[in-house]
């Protein structure tokens, strides 16, 4: 090799050593950070949203999250505050919220259930429901759902909430967080997002002898803050209400002393991303006729499940006809299907690049007293360069009820009910991370 090449050769070892170091590098960086407990963390704050006060415009208020927030609680009086304390404005809601939920479902509905609507401003709330979850995935999940959120309008201002459940009382006392809201406030440090931690107030309260956390451990004289230890009751939700009301007027007064950033700051903030994988192309498609195969039917206007539409969207098929599939190709690396879990659902069988799983996955699970919204996983952390094909096939058997007995009074007779038989599924659009491939 003559002095030339081997030059070159030994440039391009560095530069791809140089790469290879940056790779490491950046992993390093994403490393999991425990948080120390903050309850209110301004960082670039809500401008657009403070703006729009001054001018004394109208704003809606996206309320996006679990049960603890579709309840009638601190979402409703927060909204009535915000008309008490600013009555030059007017504000109304975007009700969000699904009972049961986390993240991984929030960022695929996105779209549908709270920008479409074109929020001011947008409340975050899953880290309960988000509580078994990987860091990773809370990473990729939380980070997709405020990309997804400014790149529809870099105007529309976030604010990420931590909500109590029964246990986050030993992080707190340790001084720190529970890992759901660990993860959380790395992504929003690094979106400047303000978060508000509900957790400190209920836990300083009870530190303090002024409240029990649920019915079995309630004391005379102590603030009841819930019968179960996860949701509150109307005493526990105004601690949250005023936790938000008190971090607003915080921010109100600190914008009037040094403005926040301006909102086309936040376009700078999607030149880089936190991890590369995050689910911000996260999306629903609507099933198409043609990817149906066998007996199905769009749900009837007459079902008793026509509520779901609210959720799923006017396109909802439905089957409990054995043999039939739902086919489709797509090229990405996730794919699923929002359904419905309930007494009377089936099993189906998920073949995925012709690799069919070993086991029926069931749409009934021991909830299942009734029916409710679900995810059916059909693909993960496939090759997104590649296009996968996905087979659904109901099964002939329905699955195994006697999960659901102990919620019964008399289950033997129960389950021979009409309401617990059933092969049935009841399909709403995809849930694809890339595109579908006609």
């Amino acid at each position: 090799m003559n002095r030339r090449c081997f030059s070159i050769v030994l440039s391009l070892t560095a530069v791809l050593l140089i790469l290879s170091m940056s790779v490491v590098l950046a992993e390093e960086e994403r490393e999991f950070k425990v948080a120390t407990p903050q309850a209110v963390r301004v960082r670039d704050g809500v401008p657009h949203f403070l703006s729009k006060l001054a001018n004394k415009e109208e704003m809606k208020i996206a309320y996006f999250g679990g049960s603890i927030t579709a309840a009638n609680g601190w979402r409703v009086q927060t909204l009535a505050k915000f008309n008490e304390i600013f009555p030059d404005s007017k504000f109304t809601e975007i009700n969000a919220a699904i009972g049961g939920t986390g993240s991984d479902l929030g960022v695929y509905r996105l779209e549908y259930d709270v920008l479409r609507h074109n929020p001011d401003l947008v409340f975050v709330e899953f880290c309960v429901n988000d509580g078994g979850a990987s860091y990773e995935s809370i990473w990729r999940q939380m980070e997709g759902i405020v990309r997804q959120i400014w790149k529809h309008s870099n105007e529309t201002d976030v604010v990420f909430v931590y909500t109590y459940r029964v246990g986050h009382e030993n992080d707190y006392l340790a001084v720190k967080t529970p890992r759901s809201v660990s993860a959380m406030e790395q992504i929003a440090d690094f979106y400047g997002v303000p978060s508000l931690d509900f957790n400190i107030a209920v836990v300083g309260m009870h530190e303090a002898g002024k409240l029990t956390y649920q019915a079995d451990s309630a004391e005379e004289g102590k603030l009841l803050f819930s019968n179960d230890g996860v949701h509150p009751l109307d005493e526990g939700h105004e601690i949250y209400t005023k936790v938000v009301t008190d971090a607003f007027e915080e921010m109100r007064q600190q914008n009037e002393k040094t403005s926040f950033p301006s909102v086309e700051a936040r376009k700078e903030k999607l030149n880089n991303t936190f991890v590369a994988d995050n689910y911000e192309e996260a999306k629903l498609v609507p099933i198409k006729k043609t990817q149906l195969l066998g007996t199905w039917t769009p749900l009837p206007e007459d079902s008793p499940l026509n509520w779901i539409k609210s959720r799923l969207g006017d396109v909802v098929y439905t089957s409990d006809s054995p043999g039939s599939q739902l086919k489709f190709k797509f090229k990405g690396s996730h794919a699923a299907v929002y359904d419905v879990l309930g007494p009377d659902g089936g099993q189906v069988w998920v073949t995925v690049d012709g690799k069919r799983r070993e086991k029926p996955i069931a749409r009934f699970d021991s909830f299942c007293t009734y029916h409710r919204l679900a995810t059916l996983v059909l693909a993960a952390d496939l090759d997104p360069n590649v296009t996968h094909e996905v087979v659904v096939e109901i099964d002939e058997e329905q699955p195994d009820r006697s999960s659901v007995a102990f919620r019964l009074q008399n289950p033997e007779k129960e389950l021979a009910e009409p309401k617990y038989q059933g092969r049935n599924v009841w399909f709403g659009p995809l849930m694809i991370i890339g595109e579908v491939v006609e």
